[in-house]
């Protein structure tokens, strides 16, 4: 009987020591809170809640779990017995300040922080109101230019030593920044608060410009903004420091002069899940991180796999544009072709990690960790990984490891520390020599880089770097780019590693992207079939007077690179979906929006009847994986509409809101509720769920620019 007690005590030890799947869902008073920190106390597990506020844990009966979301108090829930843990959270917005990345009451914040109440501004009259925040805070320092009144006054806080040099401190009146000199021409009158932060805790979330100390001013009346309006436009101070390649919008084409579009394809998806980052956070999109092509390329569309030996099938076809009846739009799908994981060659692939200290915050090199973790679990026994960090400078950390031996490449990854400068340059230097000495004959060789793009060390200026991808491609070695994190986010710099390198740009913004990328795409984000991939689109006058390609504004090429095999394009990975759209004006149809021309003397712009039904040919020239030669392909549209089916509407409806987005003339002022009747049309099976997600997000940021025009100077 004693033996039997102490089995029930062992296996009811075991049963609490055993970890299990906890799943719920996470809200507040208004609904479902998407991106909510859901970790096991005192361990390294943890987890975010996706669009619906649904969250997947791994923990013991014995662990607490804790949830935590800014600007809400925190929850700690033992597990017990339960599997399915749901949490409502509750809001101290109104009971915080802002700092950085963090938050904190106001009463633990008083050292560096001092408020001056509105009764003793008004009782204080001055000629501006600057000279009256004298003798109101300590260690403020306010001196005229002259003696007379309204003169300019200069307050210095902090002493000497901003970036710039400046003595002056940071002055932000309803969470926008403003000069000295417009402060001066403040009513005092219309001040309900002054909140003067001098400690650098307190100053952090305004990076170097807050170098000398911060001025927050609230005004009443009309200009107010409230609680979370006033932390959205503080949160767009964070980012000043991101950097995008500037876009010019493609224009209409009038084919009797320009009949030839010609371009290479893109398969980056980063730009849409940046977007989707940026409205999250209620941060102003930044109209240069909108690339439409990768916006549309995010999602996956339901084309016919190839049928012959191409590793890719084209698929063409033609509708009535939905914010413009007089234009038609174009689609052109390309569908990669599926192959079984199983048939795969081997892999070697060099994880290069930026483990600077950029990368320190949470959203940059620990989710970076579980990120490959993610692709970790993908490797078969025949791939092996290694990984090369790189700070002050670079080394390896993990020698070539099989796929089978993924608690080694895991322990390898939980050891990572963030510290130091960027020594990008020479990270890539070892990583592709790394590559080189284990490169496996016609296996699948990659290096896999995940940064910020915060490069300062070495060479790191993007014709640098370009440069020296341009050199390492033609070892064979493909690049693939993994953006993580915001603040510093140089996309602009990993768009061209990625384009150099023969390889695919990505941004990890939540553990849900890295799932995406790593989990259910893994195959077309790691192999490539078909490289170099380029389209050239010949558009019949007869029928089209012209047209204008949506978006690849920087993937254009000329004439002569389509068939010129040393010009670098896109490439394609396995089962991956490329599509482009086009919007075209047919013969005899007018538009306001293209330039006059002169008639031309020499050049024969009769038609040929023999194509008259006709509307556009497509060609296409790609390269194999391992080859220097391209094969050409070659189809014909005819002539003819078709209704819209789901991917026509859906990818419509993506670059709409692209074009809004980016403030386009040709939206034809088309508004939101357009996108989302039209993005529902075409939501059609979305098996994984993510065109319901772009339906939420575009709901939210309609809702989102509903609370902004409210504000009067927001």
């Amino acid at each position: 009987m004693k033996n039997f007690l102490l089995l029930l005590v062992f296996i009811a030890g075991a049963s609490l020591s055993q970890a299990k799947t906890i799943t719920g869902k996470v809200t507040d008073s208004e609904g479902s809170l998407f991106g909510v920190v859901i970790s096991v106390k005192g361990a390294k597990t943890n987890t975010t809640t996706d669009f619906d506020g649904n969250y997947t844990i791994e923990a013991q009966a014995t662990d607490k779990l804790v949830f935590t979301y800014s600007g809400y108090d925190s929850q700690e829930i033992l597990v017990g017995n339960r599997r399915v843990i749901n949490v409502a959270l509750t809001t101290s917005l109104d009971q915080v300040v802002v700092i950085g990345y963090r938050t904190t009451s106001a009463s633990s914040s008083r050292v560096a922080n001092s408020t001056v109440p509105s009764k003793t501004t008004k009782s204080r009259p001055n000629t501006t109101y600057v000279q009256t925040l004298s003798g109101q805070v300590v260690g403020i320092n306010i001196r005229n230019s002259n003696g007379q009144p309204g003169a300019n006054s200069t307050i210095n806080l902090r002493g000497v030593g901003s970036i710039n040099g400046s003595q002056q401190p940071l002055i932000i009146v309803n969470g926008a920044p403003i000069s000295n000199d417009e402060l001066k021409n403040f009513n005092t009158a219309q001040i309900s608060s002054v909140n003067v932060l001098k400690d650098a805790s307190q100053t952090s979330m305004y990076g170097n410009r807050g170098a000398k100390g911060v001025i927050e001013i609230e005004t009443n009346g009309d200009v107010k903004m409230e609680g979370a309006a006033i932390v959205l436009r503080q949160i767009n101070h964070l980012f000043e420091n991101e950097s995008y390649k500037n876009i010019e919008e493609n224009e209409f084409e009038q084919v009797g002069t320009s009949p030839l579009s010609t371009f290479s394809i893109d398969v980056d998806k980063a730009s849409y899940s940046n977007v989707r980052r940026m409205i999250n956070n209620g941060q102003t999109v930044e109209p240069d991180a909108v690339k439409i092509e990768e916006m549309i390329n995010y999602f996956k569309y339901d084309y016919e796999q190839p049928t012959d030996d191409q590793p890719f099938a084209v698929h063409t076809n033609v509708s009535k544009t939905p914010w413009n009846k007089e234009t038609q739009l174009v689609k052109i799908g390309l569908q990669g072709k599926d192959i079984d994981r199983e048939k795969l060659p081997a892999s070697h692939l060099t994880f290069l990690i930026d483990v600077s200290g950029s990368m320190s915050s949470e959203n940059k090199l620990p989710l970076l960790k579980s990120a490959f973790k993610i692709l970790v679990q993908q490797l078969r026994a025949e791939d092996k990984v290694s990984i090369v960090v790189y700070a002050g400078a670079a080394g390896i950390v993990l020698e070539p490891t099989s796929g089978a031996d993924k608690e080694t490449i895991i322990r390898a990854l939980d050891n990572l520390n963030s510290g130091g400068s960027t020594a990008g340059g020479e990270g890539i230097e070892l990583a592709y020599k790394v590559a080189q000495e284990q490169f496996i004959k016609n296996g699948n060789n990659r290096v896999i880089l995940a940064t910020d793009g915060d490069f300062n060390v070495g060479a790191s200026s993007d014709r640098a770097m370009e440069k020296l991808i341009e050199e390492k491609r033609k070892s064979g070695v493909f690049l693939s780019v993994l953006g993580m994190g915001y603040g510093n986010y140089q996309d602009a710099k990993l768009e061209t590693l990625a384009d150099k390198g023969n390889g695919n740009h990505a941004y990890i913004d939540n553990i849900q992207e890295a799932r995406k990328v790593f989990g259910k795409e893994f195959t077309g984000s790691m192999y490539t079939i078909a490289k170099d991939v380029k389209l050239q689109v010949e558009f019949n006058p007869k029928n089209v007077l012209a047209y204008r390609l949506i978006g690849y504004e920087n993937r254009l090429l000329a004439t002569e690179d389509f068939v010129d095999d040393n010009k670098d394009a896109g490439e394609l990975g396995i089962g991956h979906t490329v599509t482009a759209l086009y919007e075209i004006v047919p013969t005899g149809k007018s538009s306001e929006h293209l330039k006059e021309l002169t008639d031309l003397k020499y050049t024969n712009t009769s038609f040929s009847k023999d194509f008259n039904d006709e509307l556009f040919t497509v060609k296409l020239r790609y390269k194999k994986p391992d080859g220097d030669k391209s094969t050409a392909m070659e189809f014909v549209q005819r002539n003819k509409t078709t209704k819209a089916d789901d991917n026509m509407q859906f990818a419509a409806a993506v670059a709409l809101f692209g074009m809004q987005l980016r403030h386009s003339k040709y939206t034809n002022s088309t508004d939101l509720d357009a996108v989302i009747k039209l993005a529902k049309k075409g939501k059609g099976t979305d098996e994984d769920g993510y065109r319901a997600e772009f339906i939420r997000l575009v709901e939210s940021y309609k809702e989102y620019e509903t609370q902004n025009l409210s504000y009067s100077g927001y």
